[in-house]
């Protein structure tokens, strides 16, 4: 079965839009066109429901459905029980949050693993923990590939471990990390487990439950949503680490983290991003239950990408001048490509904005994994990023593109 990119571009009004024709979109690892369903729940909700949720009166109740539907619908599709997801701002404040837990949770002498092939986010929060004590061991990527090694991470684990910080894949490395298995290195030495999904959820929702992280972090504005970040706390580690929230919230498992009040609106349209999984499975005849639906879309949707992007990667790796970080074969990795050029990224990209290319350039936020690779993070890198709406001919023109600037 292949996926239907006519129908799924219907579902995106960005691709209907007169301002955005003859422009291709290749900066998806920054935020995903927004699909019809979310801006539909989002539209109703500012123009019917924008009202204290949860009370008596029927705007009030609901606000309060919506909401509620949005939290036990993505659960379902993640593979976790409802009250194992929460939502917050962003992944950002999600993860300091998280930071101060285990802060106040462990002990002298504990220690945490962090990579240098993050994005600073679920990176600097847990590095912060080295001034009350808690020692920080880095888990180093390959300085040539960008790749973490299992083995060198099983170097790093022993009693004194509590927590090991990883990401799905990295946002400038693009290589897909082997969270089940490195999940069960961890837990077999006493570990937690917090994974950054923000990078890789957007190439499909993944089975969480399955894979067995303790922590599973995205954000919604990459999956085809409002600005929101969505966590995943597994229920044992959620009671064991101290509450953040107010102190009558403790009960409630998916306010523990949540300091401040929810963005009602946003957090109720986030069930538009599975009623846009649900129609994708629906017109490709995926049945099921949530997650058996949620993992046929993510199938579709990978294989779809990996189809698209070995040309890309053909095209740029053996160039003179041009560096490609990570694997060169699409099959393992994100389409999300980084090139450390002669010349700033943020130049290169530009010269393909004036061809029509919606591209970027920079450190992404990623100066560790940058500089650890040896690649100035002043001059940064080209990045191009694309998801499963990206069609057959945005990737011609952006072969066409890449020819004449490089």
């Amino acid at each position: 079965m292949q996926l239907d990119t006519d129908f799924v571009r219907s579902q995106f009004p960005a691709f209907s839009e007169a301002c955005l024709e003859g422009q291709a979109f290749f900066e998806n690892a920054g935020g995903s066109y927004t699909c019809g369903q979310v801006i539909d729940r989002l539209t109703r909700y500012y123009k019917q429901r924008k009202v204290q949720p949860y009370g008596p009166y029927e705007a009030s109740r609901l606000a309060g459905e919506e909401m509620d539907e949005a939290r036990s619908r993505l659960a379902a599709l993640l593979g976790v029980a409802c009250d194992e997801v929460s939502f917050g701002p962003s992944t950002t404040q999600n993860t300091y949050v998280l930071a101060q837990a285990f802060r106040q949770w462990m002990q002298p002498g504990d220690a945490i693993v962090v990579t240098d092939q993050d994005h600073e986010a679920n990176s600097g929060p847990w590095r912060r923990l080295a001034e009350e004590g808690t020692e920080v061991r880095e888990w180093r990527i390959d300085p040539e590939t960008g790749l973490l090694r299992l083995e060198d991470l099983e170097n790093l684990l022993d009693e004194r471990v509590r927590l090991v910080c990883f990401p799905h894949c990295s946002n400038v490395v693009g290589a897909i990390n082997p969270v089940v298995e490195i999940t069960a290195a961890a837990h077999a030495a006493g570990a937690f487990v917090c994974v950054d999904g923000v990078s890789y959820a957007p190439h499909g929702f993944p089975d969480v439950g399955g894979m067995g992280p303790d922590i599973y972090l995205f954000s919604a504005y990459k999956t085809y949503g409002p600005h929101q970040g969505i966590m995943v706390m597994r229920r044992e580690l959620a009671e064991l680490l101290p509450n953040q929230a107010h102190y009558f919230n403790a009960d409630t498992l998916y306010k523990r983290f949540t300091p401040a009040g929810p963005d009602h609106a946003q957090v109720a349209a986030c069930a538009g991003m599975v009623d846009y999984v649900d129609a994708l499975a629906a017109h490709h005849g995926i049945a099921g239950d949530a997650a058996a639906r949620g993992q046929g879309v993510h199938d579709l949707m990978r294989d779809h990408e990996v189809e698209l992007l070995q040309p890309v990667l053909d095209a740029v790796k053996d160039r003179n001048s041009v560096r490609l970080l990570g694997p060169a074969e699409a099959e393992g990795r994100a389409p999300t490509v980084a090139l450390a050029l002669a010349r700033p990224g943020g130049m290169a990209a530009e010269e393909l904005a004036a061809r029509g290319i919606m591209a970027g350039g920079g450190d992404f936020y990623a100066v560790r994994p940058l500089g650890a690779m040896g690649v100035d993070p002043e001059k940064g890198v080209l990045r191009l990023s694309f998801v499963h709406y990206t069609s057959r001919d945005e990737v011609d023109n952006l072969l066409n593109a890449l020819e004449d600037i490089l």
